[in-house]
């Protein structure tokens, strides 16, 4: 199907642009007719996944490429754990297509309203020290290059790729497939209480190690870390999960609704920010429950906001936090979106914000509506002096002089553009920023 006039936008409202032309390719040999047609035209392509990113990353100026079509599983063994899916299946929609096979995602992020390839190609990742991104689960994967041409990157065909495929930023082709290694189905013990901060980032690293998935909120303005412990159980475990009415009430009410209205109200009146923050630490972060692993990974985000993260190194986590959290304090500014930490496992992917080291994670946030500009730029001033990596899909000002010298296998990750994109056929603005040209 082919569309043209509509103006794209992504979720955080930070990025627009109307394609030339719009295609939605219902099979994969689509896709490869759609790429030769656009370098036959001269026209650069890219797909679009969800639009969850608050980079370019996705910005299509030419051609976009819509994979709503290209969704579900193409082939399962549950024995091996291994499962080829479409493209274009959302992360949400997992849980029930693999609940035929007994199997599940080994870690999530907290959000899953991505498409498979998109969350693996930015380097989406969840928490836990034992656990890499969700680029590491994928053993294969079936791209069409520039040339128009299929090619299969797995352990038996140029596994000389895969570490360049499995977060490939969407420079290198269009992911039709992948084949992701899951594991069988698993039930998630939850605590989430309020702790002092001082004491969580005294103890940082212990309570990473000692944890299945360990996290942990900050509202700026307070001295309360909202913890969040889970700890891995058998898939038949008994579960004990919350309740609709207590889920609704705590994860739609109080972290949406009420707080979309505090947000607004907060944007015209910074002042209330400050002892809204202190109430949120009183009602909410207090819960014990249990469920099968999606449930527990994942909550629904409705609030719009904008978002910075960097991966420092593990140690380095309480030093840059402690340096943020002066920041605001001298600065004087009135935060409403809270500080996020997490922590990683290092991986071999080449553009891996955990490539070659353990890693925590600092995300900050801004409410949609607000400039988030000085906040950010401060903040990234910080991450950059721990050695900190940008998250490809959040926003970040780095480009690819930067870039190289904090990702020791950049050129090689160019030198595989090179071969498989060598007329940029999927280049954008963004990637010409972080890759070069």
């Amino acid at each position: 199907m082919t569309a043209t006039g509509a103006t794209w936008r992504n979720w955080a409202r930070t990025e627009s642009v109307r394609p030339a032309r719009i295609e939605r390719p219902g099979s994969a040999e689509a896709v490869r007719r759609a790429v030769i047609a656009a370098a036959e035209a001269g026209l650069r392509i890219k797909p679009v996944g969800s639009g969850h990113s608050f980079t370019g990353i996705a910005a299509a100026p030419d051609v976009q490429l819509d994979l709503t079509d290209l969704s579900g599983v193409l082939e399962a063994d549950a024995d091996s754990g291994r499962v080829r899916l479409a493209a274009g299946t959302r992360l949400h929609q997992l849980p029930r297509l693999l609940a035929p096979y007994g199997l599940a995602m080994p870690n999530m992020g907290d959000i899953d309203r991505q498409t498979v390839s998109g969350a693996i190609s930015t380097g989406t990742h969840g928490t836990g020290l034992g656990f890499g991104g969700l680029a590491t689960q994928v053993v294969a994967a079936r791209l069409v290059t520039g040339g128009g041409e299929f090619i299969e990157v797995s352990e038996q065909h140029r596994p000389d790729l895969l570490s360049a495929v499995r977060v490939g930023l969407g420079a290198l082709g269009v992911l039709v497939d992948v084949t992701l290694q899951l594991v069988p189905r698993f039930v998630l013990h939850a605590v989430e209480q309020p702790e002092p901060l001082e004491a969580v980032l005294d103890d940082w690293e212990a309570r990473a190690r000692g944890a299945d998935h360990f996290e942990f909120y900050w509202f700026p303005h307070t001295d309360t870390a909202l913890t969040k412990t889970n700890t891995r159980l058998p898939g038949d475990a008994p579960r004990d999960p919350l309740g609709p009415v207590s889920r609704w009430i705590d994860d739609e009410l109080l972290a949406n609704g009420v707080y979309r209205m505090i947000c607004a109200v907060g944007r015209l009146a910074p002042g209330i920010i400050p002892p809204f923050a202190r109430q949120v630490d009183r009602f909410t972060g207090d819960r014990d429950f249990t469920d099968f692993s999606p449930a527990v990974f994942t909550t629904s985000r409705t609030v719009r906001f904008r978002e910075m993260e960097y991966a420092v190194p593990l140690d380095a986590v309480p030093a840059a936090f402690r340096e943020l959290e002066r920041l605001i304090e001298r600065r004087g500014w009135r935060i409403s979106f809270p500080v996020e930490v997490r922590a990683a496992a290092r991986d071999a992917n080449w553009l891996s914000t955990a490539y070659g080291r353990e890693s925590g994670y600092i995300a900050v946030h801004r409410y949609f509506r607000e400039d988030p500009t000085e906040y950010f730029e401060a903040v990234e001033s910080i991450m950059l002096d721990h050695g900190g990596r940008p998250h490809w899909g959040k926003m970040h000002t780095l480009g690819a002089d930067e870039l190289r010298a904090r990702y020791p296998r950049f050129d090689d990750f160019l030198v595989v553009r090179d071969e498989l994109d060598p007329d940029r056929r999927f280049a954008n603005p963004y990637l010409q920023r972080v890759l070069g040209d």
